[in-house]
């Protein structure tokens, strides 16, 4: 069986289990980001849309940490979410562990802390194909580029300078006009990009890529961050906790790591309606409550989101965290909902394409040895 019930709260307890639970993990961290994604092509403010998407990604952490954590008897050795969360237990080095978590490489670290339970030989080969498949996106994406500044270059000589007001007089696409011409131009060519464009609520032709690049660095820090943070939190590594106290179970360590999660995004997004970056619109919170329009898409992109984690942190504490580090393979389907959904690397180059699907066969190899290096954690409640 894939879970079992262990002294008043549910645990993956098998390899097996742990395995079924990071592939769900990936298909739903994968699929997030694309519903997030579209909205924004859509023109919707991705301000409005990370307040609805905080709001079901708290929720559904809040689900989990009651449902598989609050069930059954409580012990000392294994207190339910409810004991841990309303009874002084002198737990707060791991409980601030968690939230830091929230608030933010991770293979590695992973490995080191749990004291080897992964095979290291299957391991890291996996992470050296992470690598190879991160190497291979990047250029991706700089060919990708390049095909659309050709497309674009037939009719502006610098396409590095083009603004969307220029983009839409060089086509002749009237911004009422614009949901007709999405459906009428062929996905790929530069007809459809500058429909996009014009649509879209980020701009993007003419913009810094320096500037994309240091925020996506920042972000991946951050990302790298919090599984070694919440496998402290949950196994007390650096032994922070008095004898005697229990550590966190997976479902409280989450609970905590979601609050953090949902205390910063909307204090940061409420502040990006008044003060927004990117030179997208101002808005205000009054707008965002009466913006309805694909709020459900945002509401369900939280709700996969927040399944998505705990199911990877439900993995990673029977099979190892390094293992679960599997669904950051996440562009695997991310990558298919984008040419699924958005037609992306439609009409582009051999080379891109070549360059594509070597990202993709190295992201699977990556998976499956991570997958294939986990271990068994033997249960701390008996």
């Amino acid at each position: 069986m894939m879970i079992a019930q262990e002294l008043g709260i549910y645990v993956v307890e098998s390899k097996r289990g742990a395995i079924l639970c990071l592939l769900l993990s990936l298909l739903c961290l994968g699929t997030w980001p694309a519903l997030m994604a579209l909205l924004e092509r859509r023109g919707r403010l991705p301000q409005h849309t990370y307040l609805d998407y905080s709001i079901t990604n708290f929720l559904a952490a809040i689900f989990i940490a009651f449902v598989f954590g609050g069930i059954g008897e409580s012990t000392h050795e294994a207190p339910s979410f409810i004991t841990q969360l309303t009874q002084i237990q002198d737990n707060w080095p791991s409980v601030l562990f968690a939230m830091a978590g929230g608030v933010g490489l991770s293979t590695t670290v992973n490995y080191f802390l749990d004291n080897g339970l992964n095979r290291a030989d299957i391991l890291f080969s996996g992470v050296g194909c992470f690598l190879v498949a991160v190497c291979l996106g990047s250029a991706v994406h700089s060919s990708n580029s390049a095909d659309i500044k050709a497309k674009l270059g037939k009719l502006s000589g610098d396409c590095e300078t083009v603004t969307p007001e220029e983009c839409q007089r060089l086509f002749g696409v009237e911004e009422e006009e614009e949901e007709k011409e999405m459906e009428n131009v062929k996905e790929g060519s530069a007809a459809f990009l500058i429909a996009l464009e014009n649509k879209r609520a980020i701009k993007v032709l003419g913009k810094s890529m320096v500037v994309g690049l240091g925020i996506t660095f920042f972000a991946g820090l951050s990302f790298s961050l919090f599984s070694p943070l919440f496998n402290l939190a949950t196994n007390d590594q650096w032994h922070t906790l008095k004898q005697g106290v229990p550590k966190l179970i997976v479902y409280t360590a989450f609970f905590y790591f979601s609050l953090s999660c949902f205390v910063i995004a909307v204090a940061l997004n409420i502040s990006f309606l008044y003060k927004p970056v990117l030179d997208s619109p101002r808005s205000s919170f009054r707008e965002y409550l009466s913006d309805w329009n694909g709020r459900g898409w945002a509401l369900a992109a939280g709700l996969l989101c927040g399944f998505g984690n705990g199911l990877q942190f439900m993995g990673g504490q029977a099979a190892g965290y390094a293992a679960s580090d599997a669904v950051q393979a996440l562009p695997l389907v991310s990558t298919f909902w984008g040419i699924y959904l958005f037609g992306e690397y439609r009409r582009s180059s051999t080379r891109t394409y070549a360059l594509l699907v070597g990202m993709l066969v190295m992201f699977t190899v990556a998976v499956g040895l991570l997958m294939a290096s986990a271990g068994e954690r033997e249960t701390r409640f008996t």
